[in-house]
């Protein structure tokens, strides 16, 4: 830790170009209530935080102003100091004392003032930010005028000798104090990704690929709109929030291009290379939508247990220019072995990189007909998945398990009609999946004991309206207003023939054993 800046030198080294902000950074998001407190904490000598640089001469391609200002080009002649952590605290203190920029859109919290009227006490503020016709000359003091000699003399002029002390004081105190700095001098930017990363991500594993989107893409070529214009064709089909994460298609690119999702893959993309094989990227991304859909029911990219799956698959299907991959029946069975294993064994719940590398390699091995083990590893669900995991919207398990349901083409329990995959996976929502026995009936009859009235088992493709319908009753009772035939509906729903016997944990032990049958059917 150095020694620190002091204020007048951070808004030097700001104004002369040496400090900056990276793209990576979010944009300056503190409001004038925050930052007139950050002022009342320097000058009453609270802890406010130190700022941490990375030093490089090697300038960004992609930079973000200082908040509302526009920095100067940088100067070839000194380093260049890319603002890694304090991003909002440097933005604040440049914004409230320079004078020399004018802000790009006028922004109240550069207007703080110093109420002199007030007496210095530990809770209360004695900094404000106003708007101009808020000020009283004869209480209000403006902070922009501390660094500015003429301004400074100017301002004080007229005021009594314990006013004029008072406010000499303060400004001693805002340009004696130093703020701490750190920096980091080196040219590996694989070095600054985890430094960044655990500093402001709080070490979650690939977050840095966003801030790597930042500076391995030319200006001629923006990714993001890329990936937006991706997000905007697939709209129709259910999947224009992939477009949105750009962790998930920065791996897919990582995974296309260099055979790896892992952050250094893509530090070592060349550029020129992203841009030219992009046609090859949207296949993959659209080849991998396009197969999820016809062979696994899923019509939005909410519906997968983990996006990571979307990685791998990508891969499969990235075929250069605008032609289509081609898979065989074999092939096509690999992968949804290879697609249920990986949602029922929780494959991307850690792990991550290292089973997305192995994914890739046994994907691509597939892809070009050579023997691959994609899919090898050993996964067995027993009943008691089933019986102890509960059924909550979101949860990697539930939508496991909804998928599942759904490749047996699930019957209204009330028509008999099949239920709409397409608009019930797309919407998404518990509106869409009930009780098989009601909450209602389970708390009558107290037979929630051993399982829970909220297990995997108790529950199927039912819709609002259908469970209004059957109601708060006893199977047995809303029998009667199911089809006179229900031996396909029970099928297609896992459900079996005792369901209608009333005896709760039964029906759990019997569903739980046909479910179990069914998914390790489906990892075959």
């Amino acid at each position: 830790m150095s020694e620190g800046l002091t204020i007048r030198q951070i808004i030097e080294l700001s104004l002369r170009g040496q400090i900056r902000i990276p793209a990576f950074q979010r944009g300056f998001v503190w409001d004038a209530t925050r930052v007139a407190y950050l002022m009342d904490s320097i000058y009453k000598g609270y802890p406010f935080g130190s700022l941490l640089f990375w030093r490089t001469k090697e300038p960004l391609k992609t930079e973000r102003q200082l908040g509302p200002f526009l920095l100067p080009e940088i100067d070839p002649d000194y380093p260049i100091d890319y603002v890694l952590d304090g991003q909002q605290r440097l933005t604040s203190i440049f914004g409230v004392f320079q004078t020399e920029l004018i802000p790009e859109v006028p922004e109240e919290w550069t207007k703080i003032y110093f109420d002199f009227r007030v007496d210095s006490n530990v809770k209360e503020t004695q900094f404000l930010a106003l708007e101009d016709e808020q000020v009283d000359p004869d209480r209000h003091f403006p902070l922009r005028t501390l660094f500015d000699t003429t301004a400074y003399r100017r301002a004080t002029r007229g005021f009594d000798d314990a006013v004029a002390e008072k406010i000499d004081q303060m400004q001693s105190v805002f340009k004696e104090v130093r703020i701490p700095i750190q920096t980091i001098t080196t040219e590996d930017r694989g070095t600054v990704a985890i430094i960044f990363e655990r500093v402001n991500r709080l070490g979650v594993e690939l977050d840095t690929l966003q801030l790597l989107s930042a500076w391995t893409w030319s200006e001629e070529f923006t990714l993001q709109d890329k990936f937006q214009e991706l997000g905007e064709e697939l709209s129709p089909f259910g999947f224009k929030e992939v477009g949105d994460d750009v962790t998930l298609l920065l791996r897919c690119c990582a995974a296309i291009i260099g055979q790896e999702a892992s952050p250094d893959t893509l530090i070592d993309l060349d550029a020129t290379a992203v841009r030219h094989r992009f046609a090859e990227i949207e296949n993959g991304v659209k080849g991998a939508i396009d197969f999820l859909r016809d062979n696994l029911n899923v019509y939005s990219l909410n519906n997968l247990p983990f996006t990571t799956l979307l990685v791998p698959l990508s891969v499969f299907f990235a075929v250069p220019d605008r032609t289509h991959a081609q898979y065989t029946d074999d092939q096509r069975r690999a992968i949804i072995r290879w697609f249920w294993k990986s949602c029922f064994s929780r494959r991307y719940s850690s792990g991550v990189l290292r089973n997305l590398k192995a994914d890739i390699e046994e994907m691509k091995k597939l892809r070009d007909g050579e023997e691959s083990k994609l899919g090898s590893f050993n996964v067995s669900l027993t009943p008691e998945f089933f019986k102890k995991d509960q059924f909550r919207v979101g949860n990697v398990n539930t939508k496991s398990f909804i998928l599942a349901l759904a490749q047996k083409g699930p019957l209204s329990f009330v028509t008999g009609a099949p239920v709409s995959l397409r608009s019930v996976l797309q919407d998404y929502n518990k509106n869409e999946f009930h009780h098989i026995y009601p909450r209602a009936y389970l708390e009558r009859s107290n037979q929630a004991i051993q399982y829970s009235e909220n297990s995997l088992a108790n529950f199927c493709f039912l819709s609002k309206s259908d469970n209004v319908q059957l109601g708060g009753r006893a199977p047995s009772e809303y029998r009667d207003r199911m089809p006179t035939d229900v031996a396909d509906i029970l099928e297609r729903s896992l459900c079996p023939d005792n369901v209608f016997d009333d005896s709760y944990e039964q029906f759990v032990e019997s569903r739980s054993e046909l479910l179990s049958a069914h998914v390790n059917t489906l990892m075959l």
